[in-house]
């Protein structure tokens, strides 16, 4: 009966492990840097008065120079610890203490490193080019009343700039004026943020007459603004023109990266420039991370570095106790001119100077080519197998998954923690207007599929509303109810309240319609889906919002005074208290055609209950229950309220908001306060329910990624029911969990906070989260001791998360947490995720993953030892932080169970092997020393040792590292449990480094003394008896096919590459041998192999020294797999019959597609951005419709093309003119 040695289990008897963490340890989740204080003055169109020396437009993304690059690029290597090492040993080769000639050590040395700045190079030089197109675009500058065009690179700060449609801005400008009467602009900010709707930026009144040549040269401001800084979204400063202070604001910031769009040209001046706008300075400071089998191969380096010292120090010791005068025969009882290192005479001398050249002819055991070789085999992996596997391709959106750095490809087969954002990541973010509450009574029939969820869990069978042939179903609207369609809700109680709710869709927001004034042609373009939702909805109620102006809201209302009546209405926007994830609402203050002043607010209901008028009133405590009705059928909910201003009180409070936003200090946070001033004693209309469903496939993958070890936490900022309901849809949570649930919506919180006091407030709620962690903690134990007890699971709030991160609670939620199989952290801010993240990866030290999509989940993406991030309706900030992107959640399953666990896999038996020949190949030579009286007499010759690593035993290593796999794709999916091996670091611990260092011992006694033994009697065909050279020669011979053959024992997979490369290998061998002993006439290797291989001896040891070497090995693995198999080994022999299709999910299976996918899955393999950051002021900017036209494959040309093509032109023009 064969038994597993890891099992598909654990270890508390129910297949889990209880996880303690000291409550002794101190865990650390970083913080916030301050910004830099101080501002900058800045003269426009004048750059004599500039007397401030400002950094030039000329950006460089390289790394080198031409005189940095030697010094620069060797220190980069040598900061390795093995290159380090192997620089000491060549300048000790050049002494005289060395064995063996510089060349020995120097050769690959210099390959080693000649390969790594070649790499360096070629990439700073395709980094050169693309600074060179971009620092040459042209540019039009105001010189002498006119425009003239010149590079980018030499614009300065205060400069006047001109910007056609479709141009990139080249430098952070402050918007003066437009072709648009009302002096705004379209921009484009994908480069920035990914996100492709339009934005709008305002110019200030005072300068949209600067737009000609002659007006634009009498503008004279002085601009007095922040320092430069890395936050995209925020920008302070004054405009001083004709002696009047104007505020500045990021309404008329134009960003460098972003374009112009909808206007056919912009007038600005040069804020920023070069390396201080802001797009630059976020490319700075990017974390940089190394894989955990990374860091545990330096501990194994330095372990190496333990046993060659001792391995010297033996030897060393042994030369100062052999050297004696009695040994004549060796010269020894020379009184004069004997060498230092073997004078008798001083044997603490002898001992050092051997040690040294013990050093050197050891010094192969450090492998030198392991990294070199383990940077191609990653770099392999991501760009080939990773990027262009179909199974994990979306085809809908034309999204492969891309690789944005090989250097945590084995990371992904140790993931034991994912952090998950919930809307986008594990639901579409495509919102519907699904239910709405007014006044008091719920709208809207239909029945979600989050609560068709709910209701199966709950035993009830629940059938689908039929939808009413009236119903209407667009992008962003799925709302079906007549009693509010087509003027219906003029019947209804409360038609005033119908009203205004509707108005407050149509005006409070920052949306902008793009298309024909007609309802059907419309396009609404919106910061975020649930803006455009809610505006669709405004429109299908009869309330159609078809243009803006920056002062104007124009809306066509049907029905509203009677019947069939349409009119068109403009509502003056007098100010916007934009949302932010501080405040969590949005308001709106307009002033009505008949003049009535009126807030309109939109916002989480927490935020808008503490400002109502009366909250408990019967409408809020109505609308209160439908909140939670609409929660618990997993909605997205927002609350609705306005408020009617008096003139005189809005003007009293106009004056501290213009004070406010004129402020250089602490804009954001004194507009916060004023905002507090008027956002109060609000009137409750209803709120809002959109639905966001589920991504395909998100149950059955968080299922599998479940029973493979993984522990997934969501962190949401959604509401506690609507979590938890999307965690019970996901199959996160069952009705068979314990759950334990910590949150700030109880009553004895609820009256603290009724109360006012925040001393008192905060003293209470960290004394009750205290008291619910430890009781909660408590009570898991004992669940925990138990055989039989049930799965926990833990949720938590954001109120109450705050205070459980407290140092004092830290520890304790930690211990909790671990011991949940999954955890959903409600009303979290971004903030909050990276420190639960942190909390993980820096307390418990387990390898952990974050996944999102949004510019929310960035700080949580960079704190995770893995980021991956989805490519999806928020834009590509989350994505363009990662380390992996993909396009669906349910692609998590390939990334981490196939490829994950395929790279960990190979990387750990290319580390193993690298160890295991190199120890091999030194140990032989060790035991010759035994019989050199410690001498250090070398027993390979020079060239043998020198290409032992980088031409004998190199390329099977690598073709073992790019095919290796012991089980097919399929089954890895089928079999997640096998996952639980690579987070128990299975195939790199210490034990099976020393089961490899054990029978590398046994192979090189067997290599060396074999052949040693069996040639001390044997003759060649002249009858002499074998030298050194050709002892040595048959020895390395036996070494370089013993080691090759073992790789092929490590295999699991055979492919004709393995056959290639362990066959080249050897032949490579023997025709360098041949050739060499051949021409070296003065090595004592001269003609050698010729000797050898015209005795018999020499045939009859190739083949019985490997064999006798390998049975070892061969016995020990037939043990192992028949008594104690390794998970995948069971799988193996369980499907050992039926044929293998992993290669399947890789490009060269075509076929598998639709000619449409095919043609899409072409355009997305088209050279693309591979950087930490994307954009056009980054390196290597993305221009597919170029390279499509080269390959022949038709793709639609894309906005960042065009400067692109034009310095192309530009340059192929020049060339044919010459």
């Amino acid at each position: 009966m064969r038994t597993s040695r890891s099992g598909f289990g654990g270890n508390n008897g129910r297949g889990e492990k209880v996880e303690h963490i000291p409550s002794s340890r101190t865990v650390q989740l970083g913080r916030v840097q301050p910004q830099a204080p101080g501002h900058r003055t800045i003269y426009c169109n004048d750059r004599e008065a500039n007397t401030v020396k400002f950094k030039g437009n000329s950006i460089s993304t390289t790394k080198y120079n031409i005189f940095t690059f030697l010094p620069k690029g060797l220190f980069e290597q040598f900061r390795r610890v093995a290159n380090l090492y192997f620089l000491m040993i060549s300048i000790l080769s050049c002494t005289p203490v060395s064995p063996v000639t510089p060349l020995t050590n120097v050769l690959p040395l210099s390959l080693v490193l000649f390969a790594s700045l070649v790499k360096e190079a070629f990439e700073d030089w395709k980094r050169l080019q693309n600074d060179k197109a971009i620092n040459n675009s042209p540019i039009e500058v105001l010189r002498d009343q006119k425009w003239e065009r010149i590079p980018w690179k030499l614009l300065q700060v205060g400069d006047i700039v001109r910007v056609k449609q479709d141009g990139f801005f080249p430098a952070d400008l402050l918007f003066l004026a437009s072709t648009n009467t009302d002096g705004v602009c379209y921009i484009e900010t994908a480069n920035l943020d990914g996100e492709t709707n339009l934005k709008i930026r305002k110019g200030l009144e005072k300068t949209w007459d600067y737009f000609t040549p002659e007006k634009a040269s009498e503008f004279k401001g002085e601009v007095q603004c922040e320092q430069p800084n890395n936050s995209l979204y925020t920008f302070t400063g004054n405009l001083i023109i004709q002696k009047q202070t104007l505020p500045l604001s990021p309404n008329q910031l134009l960003l460098r990266g972003c374009s112009l769009r909808n206007t056919e040209h912009i007038v600005g001046a040069v804020i920023f420039t070069g390396h201080e706008t802001k797009v630059m300075m976020n490319s700075m400071n990017v974390p940089s991370k190394r894989s955990t089998l990374e860091r545990k191969l330096d501990k194994l380096i330095l372990t190496i570095f333990g046993v060659l010292f001792c391995m010297c120090l033996l030897g060393a010791i042994g030369s100062g106790v052999f050297i004696n005068r009695k040994y004549y025969y060796l010269g020894l009882n020379v009184r004069s001119n004997l060498d230092p290192q073997f004078n008798p005479g001083n044997r603490l001398v002898v001992v050092f100077l051997t040690m040294f050249t013990l050093i050197t002819l050891y010094s192969p055991i450090i492998p030198i080519s392991l990294y070199v070789s383990v940077e191609m085999i990653k770099f392999i992996q991501s760009n080939q197998f990773i990027n262009n596997d179909l199974h994990m391709y979306h085809a809908e959106t034309n999204t492969p998954a891309l690789a944005r750095t090989s250097n945590l490809n084995e990371e992904l087969g140790q993931v034991e923690y994912i952090f998950s954002d919930k809307t986008g990541t594990l639901t579409r973010n495509l919102m519907e207007f699904f239910k709405c509450s007014i006044g008091g009574e719920i709208y809207g029939t239909g029945v979600g599929e989050i609560e068709m969820g709910v209701a199966q869990r709950n035993g009830m069978k629940v059938e689908e509303v039929q939808k009413s042939s009236n119903a209407v179903h667009e992008k962003g609207f799925n709302f079906d109810d007549a009693r509010l369609m087509r003027g219906a809700w003029r019947n209804e109680p409360n038609p005033d309240m119908c009203k205004e709710f509707f108005r407050c869709l149509a005006i409070c927001h920052t949306v902008l319609p793009e298309g024909e004034d007609s309802p059907e042609r419309i396009q609404y373009q919106a910061a975020s889906p649930d803006e455009s939702a809610l505006v669709t909805a405004a429109k299908n109620f009869g309330f159609f919002f078809y243009r803006r102006t920056p002062t104007m809201i124009h809306v066509r209302e049907s029905h509203v005074e009677k019947m069939g009546k349409i009119q068109d209405v403009s509502y003056e926007i007098l100010n916007v208290l934009e949302f932010n994830s501080t405040r969590k609402r949005q308001s709106v203050v307009c002033r009505y055609p008949d003049g009535r002043l009126v807030l309109y607010c939109k916002g989480a209901d927490t935020v808008i209950y503490e400002r109502l008028v009366d909250q408990n009133n019967d409408l809020g405590k109505t609308t209160r229950e439908h909140l939670e009705q609409f929660g618990a059928a997993g909605l997205r909910t927002l609350c609705l309220a306005y408020k009617d201003l008096s003139f005189d009180a809005y003007e009293n409070w106009n004056e501290k908001y213009i004070q406010a936003k004129s402020s250089l200090r602490d804009r954001e946070k004194k507009l916060d306060e004023v905002a507090e001033l008027i956002e109060n004693n609000l009137t409750l209309i209803g709120c809002t329910a959109i639905e966001d469903k589920l991504q395909e496939g998100v149950p059955s993958c968080i299922e599998t990624l479940s029973r493979a070890g993984i522990k997934i936490w969501v962190l949401t900022g959604d509401k506690m029911e609507t979590a938890i309901n999307i965690a019970y849809a996901c199959r996160l949570i069952n009705n068979d969990m314990k759950q334990f649930i910590i949150s700030s919506e109880t009553d004895a919180i609820r009256e603290v906070e009724s109360r006012g006091d925040q001393v008192e407030i905060a003293r209470f709620m960290k004394e009750t989260v205290k008291n619910e962690l430890k009781k909660c903690h408590d009570e898991a134990q004992r669940y925990l001791n138990t055989v039989s007890g049930p799965k926990l699971t833990l949720l938590i709030d954001g109120k109450c998360l705050m205070y459980a991160l407290d140092p004092s609670l830290r520890v304790m939620l930690l211990n909790l947490s671990l011991n949940c199989s999954s955890v959903v952290c409600c009303r979290v801010s971004p903030l909050q995720k990276a420190q639960v993240t942190s909390l993980v990866k820096k307390g418990a030290r387990r390898i952990t993953l974050s996944i999102g999509d949004g510019a929310n989940d960035v700080s949580m993406i960079q704190a995770a030892h893995v980021g991956v991030g989805i490519s999806g309706m928020e834009g590509m900030q989350a994505v363009m932080a990662s380390d992996f992107a993909i396009a669906q959640f349910r692609f998590l399953t390939d990334l981490l169970l196939v490829h994950g666990r395929w790279s960990y896999l190979r990387i750990c038996k290319v580390v193993t092997y690298f160890f295991y020949k190199n120890l091999t190949f030194t140990l032989v030579q060790f035991w010759y020393t035994f019989q050199t009286g410690f001498s250090g007499q070398r027993f390979y010759d020079d060239w043998f040792q020198s290409l032992y690593n980088v031409i004998f035993t190199a390329l099977p290593v690598i073709i073992l590292g790019l095919f290796e796999k012991d089980v097919s794709a399929a089954l890895s999916k089928k079999y997640p449990e096998l996952y639980r091996e690579g987070i128990r670091n299975t195939f790199f611990k210490w034990r099976v480094v020393g089961t490899f260092a054990f029978f590398s011992i046994y192979q090189s006694l067997v290599l060396y003394y074999f052949v040693i033994s069996s040639s001390s009697k044997g003759l060649n065909s002249s009858g002499k008896i074998f030298g050194l050279w050709d002892v040595s020669t048959m020895a390395f011979t036996c070494v370089v096919v013993t080691v090759n053959l073992r790789l092929l024992m490590m295999c699991n997979t055979f492919t004709k590459w393995h056959h290639i490369s362990v066959g080249g290998s050897i032949l490579a061998w023997f025709i360098f041998v041949f050739i060499y002993s051949g021409v070296a006439i003065d090595k004592g290797v001269f003609r050698v192999i010729y000797v050898l291989m015209g005795t018999f001896y020499f045939y009859l040891a190739l083949l019985l020294v490997p064999v006798v070497a390998l049975l070892g090995d061969f016995l020990y693995q037939g043990v192992q797999r028949w008594f104690f198999p390794y998970d995948y080994q069971i799988v193996q022999e369980v499907h050992r019959h039926e044929p293998d299709y992993s290669m399947a999910g890789l490009l060269e299976i075509g076929n598998q597609l639709t000619p449409d996918e095919a043609r899409s899955f072409a355009i997305a393999q088209l050279p693309r951005e591979k950087s930490k950051h994307t954009g056009f002021a980054f390196d290597s900017p993305g221009y597919e419709s170029f390279f499509a036209s080269q390959q022949g494959v038709s793709a639609p040309q894309k906005a960042w093309d065009v400067i692109r093509r034009a310095s192309m032109r530009s340059r192929s023009k020049t060339s044919r003119n010459k």
